[in-house]
């Protein structure tokens, strides 16, 4: 192989290698979940059960609040009661509400989503947000707004990544409530979107094009044996 499309074939991979490390992530509702997905509905665990710590069908919660775990500020409780995404029992802020809920998947997915309320009443841009992680790079971030749900605000909170991720840090507006619960996490894998794959695959070719369209003009214009009358 020549060096000048190993250059070509270097730059090209180059560039694959950084579009796959930029995962896209999208909001998505229930309906984006398959039949098999996983979810957890914290059903059999007693009231005041403390959820740092807490591991369920090898799902592993941990509460911090500025960086250091804290017991006694989130429990499994009945919570709001019944709304249209939870149901007793769920996780309940009791404490402190301003930390973040990391939830650690036993395997890597790219689908999550969760429901949830907080103690508002009042439609809510920013309600929760979800980052997701593969180990400790963040694949991306996304809020999701709470409305009456049917009284207490509140929905459903979904992420899909064209990256697959381990691990989520869950987050609730402080501001404009004081306390949060959630219910029914559900986790699955699912065959992303083509649009990213297809377009990545359509730039890179377009790069590959416009190099070697500029490499062959170069060695045209610079090679000694073409003259006018080769041109002619």
């Amino acid at each position: 192989m020549s060096r000048k499309y190993q250059w070509i074939l270097w730059i090209v991979s180059a560039l694959w290698l950084g579009a796959q490390a930029q995962a896209d992530v999208i909001a998505v509702g229930p309906d984006a979940f398959p039949a098999g997905a996983t979810t957890i509905t914290f059903n059999g665990l007693a009231d005041g059960t403390e959820v740092n710590g807490l591991t369920v069908n090898g799902v592993r919660f941990t509460y911090t609040v500025n960086g250091s775990p804290l017991n006694g500020a989130v429990q499994i409780d009945g919570g709001p009661g019944d709304t249209n995404h939870i149901a007793p029992p769920n996780i309940v802020s009791v404490g402190d509400n301003t930390g973040v809920l990391t939830v650690t998947l036993p395997s890597s997915v790219n689908l999550f989503g969760y429901g949830f309320a907080i103690l508002s009443e009042a439609d809510i841009p920013n309600a929760t947000a979800i980052s997701a992680f593969s180990g400790t790079t963040l694949l991306g971030s996304l809020t999701f707004p709470g409305t009456a749900d049917p009284v207490f605000t509140g929905g459903f909170a979904g992420i899909q990544s064209t990256t697959s991720f381990n691990r989520l840090e869950l987050t609730f507006n402080s501001s404009a409530a004081t306390a949060f619960a959630i219910d029914n996490l559900t986790f699955a894998n699912a065959v992303p979107e083509p649009s990213s794959f297809l377009l990545a695959v359509l730039g890179l070719g377009a790069v590959a094009v416009m190099l070697c369209a500029r490499i062959h003009a170069s060695a045209f214009l610079h090679d000694g044996s073409n003259t006018k009358d080769d041109i002619d």
